[in-house]
């Protein structure tokens, strides 16, 4: 069994798709997987630490208005659909996975012309311009959101599956974690991150926070930057000496961060939310405004709703906000407790053995015709 994943840009696209793989891997050991990403995307560093094989081709996201980018990107959109279609044909895929981001066009559009079985996965409530188009040409569409069904328009190859998260984040408790990250069991940890890319507005309050209360604290913090923003943010901050904060610019470990913290501080990317519940890890949401149809809100409140989750909109985020937020919550043992259990229910842990039955069941009406 070959199979193809294309999936890029941010790790909410790619760990999805790496989840994917190992639970192909782990049901069928001898299939050979093959990702196709662009050298811009986050892809270039993730993929190879998992020892998964990668190519690239030329693709980028159009802009709304008419520019040079938007010339530069039509281009490369005729480049990458060429090279896409090459790599299909010489890989010979049994199956082509898309997870979103511009990169799964042109290889789910080559795929689907060449009648390859086809699968895309969408993570987010209101699904992305990408698979929205791809709908349309693929054989199945699987949705994390029950939400998302309305936006496509053939409801017969919609499934729910929830979204497919690591298997290692099903396989850690929190005395290990704590033990591997070095933190005594009785230190409240709060773990703050902004996305792959980094989050301005949550970087520039938090290094605020830092300095303001680095002596002071009261528990410990693992904060991670993004990769981009990391020099910036630790120019800002200045010396830290204490051993209680860890400054990163990417979280690799998430499987024993999370299960070692006592609150996460975030984005509510559809990925992070299902890390979230099915860990059960309490959790301060600050949506990105930035986002299509404003998703991340929309994640966000059902969090809260259930009682597993405080929303703390950008245009309301303040260091002395935040910071009382979190000692308010750390103090109020019931409360977390609380917040971790109503975050449990809500967790979808069996996503990539639903996606994996879709998967068999493509490929048998495929074997059918």
């Amino acid at each position: 069994m070959k199979v193809i994943i294309s999936g890029g840009g941010t790790a909410g696209h790619i760990n999805p798709g790496l989840a994917i793989a190992r639970y192909i891997k782990r049901m069928k050991p001898d299939a050979e997987i093959l990702f196709v990403g662009t050298e811009r995307g986050l892809e270039t560093k993730l993929v190879p630490r998992e020892n998964f094989e990668i190519k690239m081709i030329k693709v980028r996201g159009f802009r709304r208005k008419l520019s040079l980018d938007t010339l530069v990107a039509v281009k490369e959109l005729f480049q990458g659909l060429s090279e896409a279609r090459k790599i299909i044909k010489d890989y010979k895929p049994d199956l082509v996975i898309g997870t979103g981001g511009y990169v799964c066009g042109p290889v789910l559009f080559n795929a689907s012309r060449l009648r390859i079985p086809t699968l895309i996965h969408e993570q987010n409530a209101f699904p992305g311009v990408t698979n929205k188009i791809l709908s349309k040409f693929v054989d199945r569409v699987a949705i994390s959101f029950k939400d998302a069904e309305k936006y496509f328009k053939d409801k017969s190859k919609v499934v729910f599956t929830g979204n497919p998260i690591r298997s290692e984040m099903l396989e850690v408790d929190r005395e290990t974690a704590r033990k591997k990250l070095g933190i005594s069991k009785d230190v409240p940890l709060v773990v703050i991150f902004g996305g792959s890319r980094g989050a301005e507005n949550i970087n520039s309050t938090v290094a605020e926070l830092i300095k303001r209360h680095k002596n002071d604290l009261g528990f410990h913090l693992i904060y991670a930057t993004g990769e981009a923003q990391y020099e910036g943010i630790m120019k800002k901050i200045g010396d830290v000496k204490s051993q209680n904060i860890s400054i990163l610019p990417y979280i690799f470990d998430m499987a024993n961060t999370m299960a070692a913290a006592d609150l996460a501080v975030c984005r509510a990317g559809a990925i992070t939310i299902s890390e979230l519940t099915a860990l059960g890890v309490p959790s301060i949401l600050i949506p990105s405004p930035y986002v299509t149809a404003n998703h991340q809100e929309h994640n966000a409140r059902a969090l809260e709703q259930q009682g597993a989750s405080v929303v703390i909109l950008e245009k309301n985020l303040r260091q002395e906000i935040l910071y009382e937020q979190i000692t308010t919550l750390l103090k109020d043992k019931d409360m977390l407790s609380k917040m971790a259990q109503n975050a449990k229910k809500m967790g979808i842990t069996n996503a990539t053995e639903k996606i994996f039955a879709i998967i068999k069941d493509i490929m048998k009406s495929e074997a059918a015709h």
